[in-house]
């Protein structure tokens, strides 16, 4: 008997990638309002109010997409806790070893000016 796998885990689910499809059709329709705008360099209606508009709501979306769980009823996995270790007995400790002192500090081999 050969051992089952668990199948692979995407971190999205179809509902995160309709999310962000709707994302980027808000996103194109803004970048399309904004070039539609008939006044001079763009700034009209159009291309300074509702075509940034829609490319708000559009980036708001693409977020959500990326947040919002596929799944809101599945929990997320946790990792198992590590296994408690005892702490060593007192007998198994060995000596603690000195520490080596630390050199003096010299002398600069420079001057300073002034």
């Amino acid at each position: 008997m050969q051992p089952t796998t668990p199948a692979p885990r995407f971190a999205f689910g179809p509902r995160n990638y309709r999310l962000m499809w709707v994302g980027l059709a808000v996103l194109a329709v803004g970048f399309i309002t904004m070039m539609l705008d008939k006044a001079d360099y763009g700034e009209g209606f159009l291309g300074l109010t509702l075509g940034p508009i829609l490319l708000f709501i559009g980036f708001v979306i693409e977020f959500a997409a990326i947040m919002v769980r596929s799944n809101p009823g599945e929990l997320a996995p946790v990792a198992p806790a590590a296994p408690v270790v005892a702490a060593p007995l007192a007998a198994d400790l060995k000596p603690a070893v000195a520490p080596t002192p630390t050199p003096t500090p010299t002398k600069p081999a420079y001057k300073r000016p002034g």
